[in-house]
């Protein structure tokens, strides 16, 4: 096993990626394509090679897509890549002086580099009855088979929380014939990422499909007896459900970096080049804090669009091939026969502008600060979310009236 002291040359060289989600599969990848030759180690603590998770709460908790097409690659990828996975494992102490990692069975293993793609975890809410049999949260394919277990027709089952991932799990749900009730603590669904009239439109949509949407519904308890049987919340109102999931954001999993004294700042501080101030250990996904030039401030982001361009600019570097991760973030979220796509941050907007027709689910909503785009969500609207990509990267300043005329053109906003 080569140590830093011991390596010869990258060909004897050790790289470990802590993590084997998204940004830990494509970071190995691109380390084998850039031409590292050397001893790569993938450590993750579920039983799964590298998935996808955006279609959890999607296709396959509605059970259109099966789990051998979740794989990031096929399970052979890494053998045949001389890849070695080391799964069911977790990774307890990063030393950076003796340059080791110490796992959960006791072995430690030197590195040259390490990649930190550790990612995020659940946000756990201490109500309670937070613990009965019934009461789920979704993150992992172990926890879309859980919830499966109670998707009989006609089966109650309560969201707590109306972002994206809530929504998606009541569309799904919905899909599987269950009755379906979302209670959101703020005045609106999707509250931290869109617009009042985004989320206008996305109750509505919910309502006419036949979910129960109760916004300004704080949860305060889970109660039943032996299982989950109602959820209570703060104004008194009662709820009863076979099954609860719980769905109030997630939390960066920061700590081993902190243990390990690297700086963290809601996520692990990295440069655009996803380096630590440590020279030999890196970070990329929902773990960092990273800077962006497109917003000119630091940011957190929760996206499979981050985790893989940031497994990229990682990668690259940890090959001494230094580039600059700079993109405009984007996201997107399937419900029902609707495709919203996100193009930029909204956070700060002082102005809306609706282009099209909530009404025929096919609309756009542009957000502008001081007259320069800095988002859009595109709700069946493929071409005003491409080209608002272009727009926002340049700080494109489009006259209102102008981006809501239908007659003209996306592709002309541009030029």
């Amino acid at each position: 096993m080569a140590s830093g002291d011991q390596a010869q040359g990258e060909a004897q060289e050790t790289y470990i990626v802590i993590g084997a989600g998204h940004a830990a599969g494509q970071a190995a990848v691109t380390l084998r394509s850039k031409g590292f030759k050397g001893r790569l180690i993938l450590i993750g603590e579920e039983s799964y090679a590298p998935y996808q998770r955006p279609a959890l709460s999607k296709a396959f908790l509605s059970g259109d897509l099966a789990l051998d097409r979740l794989y990031f690659k096929p399970p052979d990828y890494y053998a045949k890549n001389d890849i070695e996975l080391l799964l069911d494992t977790t990774v307890t102490q990063l030393d950076r002086n003796r340059k080791t990692v110490t796992l959960d069975d006791g072995r430690v293993i030197s590195y040259d580099k390490a990649l930190l793609t550790t990612g995020s975890r659940i946000r756990a809410i201490p109500l309670p009855g937070v613990d009965l049999p019934g009461v789920l949260y979704l993150r992992t394919i172990d926890d879309v088979e859980g919830i499966r277990a109670y998707c009989t027709k006609g089966a109650k089952i309560v969201i707590v929380g109306g972002g994206y991932i809530g929504l998606e799990v009541a569309a799904s749900t919905k899909k599987l014939g269950l009755d379906v009730t979302v209670l959101e603590a703020e005045s609106r669904v999707m509250a931290r990422a869109v617009g009042r009239e985004v989320s206008d439109f996305f109750e509505s949509l919910h309502a006419e499909e036949g979910v129960t949407i109760k916004t300004g519904q704080a949860v305060s308890a889970l109660e039943g007896v032996g299982k989950l049987e109602r959820v209570v919340c703060a104004d008194g109102s009662v709820w009863q459900a076979d099954i609860a999931v719980i769905g109030v954001g997630i939390v960066p999993n920061q700590e081993l970096a902190r243990e390990a004294g690297l700086a963290v700042d809601n996520g692990i501080v990295v440069d655009t080049s996803c380096r630590t101030q440590d020279p030999d250990i890196f970070a990329a996904g929902d773990c960092t804090n990273h800077p962006n030039g497109v917003y000119g401030r630091r940011l957190r982001l929760e996206s499979v669009h981050n985790a893989l361009e940031q497994a990229k600019t990682a990668a690259a570097a940890m090959c001494g091939i230094l580039t600059e991760y700079n993109q405009v973030p984007w996201f997107w979220s399937d419900q029902y026969d609707v495709k919203l796509q996100i193009a930029g941050l909204s956070q700060g907007y002082d102005q809306i502008v609706l282009r099209g027709d909530p009404s025929a689910r096919k609309f756009a909503a542009f957000y502008l600060k001081e007259g320069v785009l800095i988002a859009t969500d595109a709700i069946n609207a493929v071409p005003e979310y491409m080209v608002s990509r272009k727009l926002i990267a340049a700080h494109a300043r489009i006259a209102p009236e102008r981006l809501a005329d239908m007659s003209i053109p996306m592709k002309s906003m541009a030029e």
